[in-house]
């Protein structure tokens, strides 16, 4: 017993003697809540470890109670701590009969919890070992504690404390058994720092700062005049960054490789030298600078140019502008288009002039046509419309069937809305009952 406790004050000189110095616990107070279990103890030593493990059952095994802790820190990775805990339980004294009713257990140890991290983590494992006593009806007994524990640190004040320890009897009267607990500390004490000690203030004399800028006159480059701080005192009049005295355009903010003068725009389009793809020719930003693209070179951009590849006429909207004299036949052939009386039915003497209108389709494959049927006010204005509609799809429909690709023909009905002449006069609803052929190349 007494190898035991010069062993364990060793160990405790030990530690204080060569800990590192840091952050060292405060004499602290903590409350336990734990739990004896004397069977499992007994089942390790009787039957092996596996054996123990394999029939363990929490129910019936522990017994609990409260402990209550006073911590002190001995160096960084080292507290001292005493615990004093109680408990109501038949305790097995080894070689005596159990007394068959509970009684009050007292136990007192003095252990080490040697902390593997300190406590500036958020969690620090420990090992502890010491020394303890016990006391139960008569009954008292020295043990050797020996266990592993987690110490949660919520602030340099509260910490929580997770222990098992296995307890080694060292006289008869104690029995082997584990102690588990769990417990919440709190530091009694704050250390108090000490307050510095008030140092002479020397009597300087007063800085010179001619231009009154706020920078000395030993600092400023520039004493004379006001400036900036970030300049070391010198004036930066329009805010680049850049002192006047190097500013080719002290005037105009810029930025440093043009000498302070902002980067140029040669061609005023407004898109600078650096990102102008075309510095010299004015454009716009979404060609970098350049003019907007005119490929076939007729004058009209490629936005604009319905036929972007070919160069035509303003006019035509960039397209080649079609022969007179196609339109013409095109328009005589229209004015030959004759239907059966209030019908949609095409009359057989329109298929010559539509053939016309088919071969110049054909000859001409960039050439697209529309169809527009109208008709005069007789009748009401909706059935109109659809006899319009349907006079315009009845030509696209010959068109189509002469092998001239649908695409390329759009049908449409104007109804009585778009007259060429008077309706009141028969000549005038004449003419007003028609079909027009337009041909464009977009």
């Amino acid at each position: 017993m007494k190898k035991i406790i010069v062993y364990f004050l060793t160990f405790i000189f030990f530690i204080n003697t060569y800990g590192q110095k840091g952050y060292v616990r405060n004499p602290s107070f903590a409350i336990h809540y734990f739990s004896d279990d004397f069977q499992t103890a007994s089942e390790i030593r009787t039957t092996g470890l596996a054996t123990a493990l394999k029939n363990y059952s929490v129910s019936g095994r522990l017994k609990s109670g409260l402990g209550f802790s006073y911590i002190q820190g001995i160096s960084e990775h080292a507290d001292f701590v005493v615990t004093g805990s109680g408990a109501f339980l038949d305790y097995p004294v080894p070689d005596k009969q159990p007394l068959g009713y509970e009684s009050f257990l007292m136990e007192v140890a003095a252990t080490v919890n040697v902390k593997l991290l300190t406590d500036k983590y958020f969690v620090s494992p420990f090992l502890t070992a010491g020394v303890g006593a016990s006391m139960y009806r008569g009954y008292y007994g020295a043990f050797i504690p020996l266990g592993v524990g987690l110490q949660f640190n919520f602030s340099d004040d509260i910490f929580v404390l997770v222990n098992s320890q296995y307890r080694v009897p060292v006289t008869e009267e104690v029995n082997y058994h584990f102690y588990h607990s769990i417990g919440i500390g709190a530091n009694l004490f704050k250390k108090k720092e000490a307050l510095p000690k008030a140092l002479p203030v020397p009597v300087a004399e007063p800085v010179k700062d001619r231009d009154g800028d706020g920078i000395v006159d030993s600092l400023d480059k520039c004493p004379d005049v006001a400036g900036i701080a970030s300049l070391q005192g010198c004036p930066d009049k329009d805010g680049d960054g850049i002192a006047d005295a190097e500013d080719k355009c002290p005037e105009v903010a810029g930025v440093a490789r043009y000498n302070g003068c902002p980067i140029p725009d040669t061609d005023h389009d407004g898109i600078n030298d650096e990102n102008d793809k075309c510095p010299t020719v004015a454009g716009v930003a979404r060609y970098q600078g350049c003019p907007v693209p005119d490929k076939d070179g007729d004058g009209v951009n490629d936005e604009e140019d319905k036929c972007p590849n070919v160069a035509g006429s303003m006019d035509n909207f960039g397209c080649p502008v079609i022969d007179k004299k196609v339109i013409e036949k095109i328009n005589v052939a229209a004015k030959n288009i004759f239907f059966s009386m209030g019908s949609s039915r095409l009359s057989s003497k329109s298929f010559k002039s539509l053939n016309e209108v088919v071969k110049i389709l054909k000859d001409n494959p960039s050439y697209k046509m529309d169809i527009e049927g109208n008709t005069d006010n007789t009748g009401k204005p909706g059935k109109n419309q659809d006899l319009s509609e349907s006079r315009a799809i009845a030509v696209a429909t010959y068109i189509q069937s002469k092998d001239v690709n649908a695409a390329r023909l759009a049908a449409t009905g104007n109804g009585q809305d778009k007259p060429v002449a008077d309706n009141k006069t028969a000549g005038g609803r004449a003419k007003n009952r028609r079909v027009e052929l337009k041909v464009k190349n977009y």
